[in-house]
């Protein structure tokens, strides 16, 4: 009886979470409209926030609580996810072109950050040091890559005269915003009080470690926003707006979301999680691979299919993992 309450009080935390984080941007969006800031700007901070807040707070939440397992797993999960089953269904329902800059600078841009968090967590296997960690100078290098992303992101931005990234954001006013702001940080920290600690209670139960949680359950209910988003896309045929949004969570996961947990509280990292480190970075290199298989710059339905094939297989073995 007490796990079904579990599960289901992990599903109202991820209905918060996801509730949470809009209302958050929809809130901030508006007061920033208010003071005149542009559409492509709220577009490029506030709402790429927003979609990746689901997996701050659970990693954020979970280093606090002392389960630095859930918080790494967390964002390497949600990368793994991201590319194998949200970029595998949306390819599935439409062929999905993409841009050369993406091919170009985005893809790469993705691997590099990855690769850079890879050498960052494995200081045992680097500098033979007695244990690893994502320190607070970590942390604090992958911001300062980070702000880098943004700058060049806002860059390319202004420079392709295009309104398709920009967001339709409507005035709020001040009252209406805050409340709006309060209701979803209250909201995004209930959901993410209730996942941590109800997650970590089904892997107690059933005898699973807090990083398979976190590589699956966690992982896949956080990147519930990106999965719409892409779906949506999909089905408008917006191929640009899928994979862009698929790749940029990932670089906002791990130079913005790592980035910030670690700098507030430094991560032990578990040399054991380096099967799903590599995981990543192979999912990052297949995406990259993929734009020159077949069509050129094109995920195409039997991509798609396999990328799907790939994250069961990869599911199977952390299930067996245990």
């Amino acid at each position: 009886m007490l796990i079904i309450v579990s599960i289901l009080l992990l599903i109202v935390g991820f209905v918060l979470l996801i509730k949470g984080a809009d209302w958050l941007v929809d809130g901030a969006s508006g007061l920033a409209k208010s003071f005149g800031i542009s559409d492509l700007v709220i577009g490029l901070t506030i709402v790429s926030f927003g979609t990746s807040a689901p997996e701050l707070i659970v990693s954020l939440l979970s280093a606090f609580l002392h389960s630095t397992d859930m918080a790494v797993g967390n964002v390497i999960g949600s990368n793994i996810c991201n590319i194998l089953l949200i970029l595998g269904i949306t390819s599935v329902i439409y062929p999905l072109a993409v841009k050369k800059g993406t091919v170009w600078k985005e893809i790469p841009l993705m691997l590099v950050a990855t690769i850079a968090v890879a050498f960052l967590l494995n200081d045992v296997l680097i500098d033979n040091s007695s244990f690893s960690t994502l320190s607070r100078t970590d942390g604090l290098t992958l911001l300062l890559f980070f702000a880098i992303f943004l700058y060049y992101t806002y860059g390319i931005s202004r420079v392709s005269g295009s309104n398709k990234e920009e967001e339709n954001v409507k005035k709020l006013s001040t009252a209406k915003a805050t409340l709006y702001i309060s209701v979803g940080l209250t909201a995004l920290a209930i959901g993410g009080n209730l996942i941590v600690d109800n997650a970590t209670r089904i892997a107690l139960t059933f005898g699973l470690s807090q990083a398979l949680i976190g590589l699956t359950i966690v992982a896949v209910g956080t990147s519930l926003p990106e999965l719409a988003t892409s779906v949506i896309a999909a089905l408008k045929k917006n191929a640009d707006i899928a994979v862009g949004n698929v790749v940029g969570s990932n670089i906002f996961n791990i130079l913005f979301v790592l980035a910030v947990t670690g700098s507030i509280y430094p991560i032990p990292f578990n040399k054991s999680m380096n099967l799903d480190v590599s995981v990543m970075l192979f999912s990052s290199l297949l995406l990259f691979i993929a734009m020159f298989v077949g069509k050129k710059r094109k995920l195409e339905r039997w991509q798609g299919a396999l990328f799907i094939l790939l994250y069961i297989s990869y599911t199977g073995i952390l299930i067996w993992r245990g």
